[in-house]
């Protein structure tokens, strides 16, 4: 269900306020170059600041203009049980076809904890579920006998969202999991070191800019045509690299669009714009890869 490529959308602001206009084009650019699906409501697209209101239209936005072009995979994920089984069964009755579901951050649940906390909310829920470890984000990784256990516990629960900066992780998985549990990458830049162990897509930061170049990439791999595939990670790996080391995401990809015009980069405190320094630096970047003119 999930192999392919998914964007992270960010979610864009005006004077504070969700642009709707720039969000349909942004889901109109992801189609046009051959996404599987958009993710709204994830980490990109900045869900810790929105309220609850605004998470509910952000979700039926994305569902309403991507009519059917492909998956509408919902972050749903809180560090409340309870919210987050609201938050997804909300989006099923808006129309996704899928829930992302981070582990719980900064309560720091044990192993048991967040078995039991996914369990309660795929109980609750005919919607598909990926989970998604980051420990970099939550300060804990949902570990392999976990997903294990949830994965023989809980049918609806298929597939992860490996960011835990390793090809081991997707190896271990990959060895004791069912090969119809689908394991993505979290990272760009790991996309393709995790497809050659196991991965069958990514959920992308970079496709918000770049949608076709991922989605090509996933597309090759995913066809065993690893030396072209590399050939487009080496391309842009500049791009997935300065994403990861010159700000806190979603702060890069939003001055990227911001640059090329595709979005304005507002972003919502606590983020804030770029030093001048990395901002120049991204867009040497991005003028190197021939998406900035000048």
């Amino acid at each position: 269900m999930f192999a392919g490529t998914h964007t992270a959308l960010v979610t864009p602001f005006k004077e504070g306020r969700l642009d709707e206009a720039a969000f349909r084009q942004l889901i109109d650019a992801q189609f046009a170059g051959g996404v599987s699906g958009v993710v709204p409501c994830g980490t990109t697209g900045e869900s810790p600041t929105l309220d609850y209101d605004e998470h509910e239209r952000v979700i039926q936005l994305a569902v309403e203009h991507t009519a059917g072009r492909g998956i509408v995979m919902a972050g749903t994920g809180s560090n409340s049980t309870r919210e987050a089984v609201e938050l997804t069964q909300e989006a099923e009755g808006n129309g996704a076809h899928a829930a992302l579901l981070v582990a719980p951050y900064y309560n720091k649940p044990s192993q048991e904890g967040l078995f039991e906390h996914f369990k309660a909310i795929a109980q609750n829920t005919s919607l598909p579920i990926m989970l998604y470890s980051i420990p970099g984000r939550c300060g804990i990784a949902i570990e392999v006998d976990t997903v294990v256990r949830l994965a023989e516990a809980c049918p609806n629960i298929r597939a992860m969202k490996e960011a835990g900066g390793t090809p081991e992780r997707v190896s271990q998985m990959r060895a004791v999991l069912p090969e119809s549990f689908e394991i993505l990458s979290g990272d760009d830049s790991l996309t393709l070191p995790f497809m050659a162990v196991g991965a069958v897509g990514v959920v992308s930061v970079a496709s918000n800019l770049i949608p076709a170049a991922v989605a090509e990439m996933v597309k090759l791999a995913l066809d065993g045509q690893f030396v072209a595939a590399r050939e487009i990670h080496a391309r842009y790996y500049p791009l997935f690299s300065a994403f990861l080391k010159l700000a806190t995401n979603p702060v890069p990809i939003k001055t990227a669009l911001g640059l090329t015009g595709a979005i304005d980069p507002e972003l919502r405190l606590p983020l804030c714009a770029m030093p001048e320094q990395a901002r120049a630096e991204l867009a040497a970047t991005l003028r190197d890869l021939g998406l900035l003119d000048g």
